[in-house]
């Protein structure tokens, strides 16, 4: 995963944990349904680039074995 990729992500996280925050503390509760469904999102995009990168490692590993 990407610097810039890991960075976003954790700003969206922390956005949508802020959001959930003040969601709690006002009573606004699909501000803080908002700031959960941010964090889920942002979850789930850093689940996808370690599969892509795990991914990209076993072709590398791959591609070495035929190069032998």
């Amino acid at each position: 995963m990407s610097l810039g990729d890991k960075i976003s992500n954790k700003a969206e996280d922390l956005g949508g944990k802020a959001k959930e925050a003040t969601g709690k503390v006002t009573g606004d509760e699909e501000l803080q349904a908002e700031g959960k469904s941010d964090q889920a999102k942002a979850g789930l995009k850093d689940a996808v680039e370690d599969v892509k990168d795990a991914v990209g490692e076993a072709v590398d590993k791959v591609k070495g074995v035929f190069k032998k």
